[in-house]
């Protein structure tokens, strides 16, 4: 996907990619967090690529890239790269400018992904054969008018992948759209039929994107299409046994409604 991008000024070695910790801190006051971080290669030949989702112009961004960048390079020893990605191209133009660092030869400059480098994906055979590149259309292209055929292309090809792989494509995608782009994408997830529903709905709770786990219950029947009644939302979160929360979130995932939940 990234060659098909940036071609010869990013090498990326053969062997398979491995995601690996996104957080950057070594140490140091401030928390660095990128959005995302893939180590490619083995042995000697390898390649850490960092992975940042900006929706606007943030000059303290500058600042943290550097420090990505180099806490990367420090704990895998070995190359690092920075790759921003941009929903609108005023962003990706802001991004793309060369960070100065006061050292002599030492400039940073991020490699950008915005919607003018990326194509519009609407083909589900396209999109079954590069879905890295077609997460990248749908988060950059977020505010095309042909964002509905693009994201539900994308959620009709996540079902030619292993399902724990789909649904961190299907998080990583929703978290990083905006407004109705974002609610689109929710609604899919929750009207249409996916192999990976499952892994997506169980991933809102190991990921921690909902607080406390009756929250989370109610996220996770929301996101399957479940309609939740105040009445039955009330019962949820009433409850404090923890053993009756866990079960109820066990069946969650499987349910055909909101009653059946209840059921012993």
């Amino acid at each position: 996907m990234l060659e098909s991008l940036f071609g010869d000024s990013l090498r990326i070695p053969a062997d398979s990619g491995q995601v690996v910790t996104c957080s950057l801190s070594e140490c140091v006051p401030a928390e660095y967090r990128a959005d995302g971080a893939v180590l490619y290669g083995s042995d000697k030949d390898r390649l850490a690529v960092i992975t940042e989702v900006q929706l606007a112009c943030d000059p303290v961004k500058h600042e943290t890239w550097l420090a990505y960048i180099a806490n990367m390079r420090a704990r895998y020893r070995c190359p690092a790269c920075l790759i921003v990605i941009c929903p609108t191209e005023t962003t990706a133009r802001w991004a793309g400018r060369a960070i100065h660092t006061g050292h002599p030869g030492l400039t940073l400059t991020p490699l950008v992904i915005g919607p003018g480098s990326t194509p519009v994906i609407t083909d589900v055979a396209t999109a079954v054969g590069n879905i890295g590149l077609a997460a990248i259309s749908a988060i950059t292209h977020g505010q095309d008018p042909e964002i509905p055929t693009i994201l539900a292309t994308l959620t009709t090809a996540l079902n030619s992948i292993d399902p724990s792989e789909a649904a961190r494509y299907a998080e990583y995608v929703t978290v990083a759209l905006t407004g109705d782009a974002q609610k689109e994408m929710e609604r899919l997830m929750a009207t249409k039929s996916y192999l990976y529903q499952g892994e997506y709905a169980q991933s809102l709770i190991a990921k921690g994107e909902v607080s406390g786990e009756a929250m989370a219950l109610v996220k996770v029947l929301k996101a399957r299409g479940i309609p939740v009644t105040d009445e039955q939302q009330a019962r949820i979160q009433a409850c404090s046994d923890p053993e009756t929360l866990d079960l109820w979130v066990e069946r969650a995932v499987s349910v055909t409604s909101t009653d059946e939940l209840f059921t012993s």
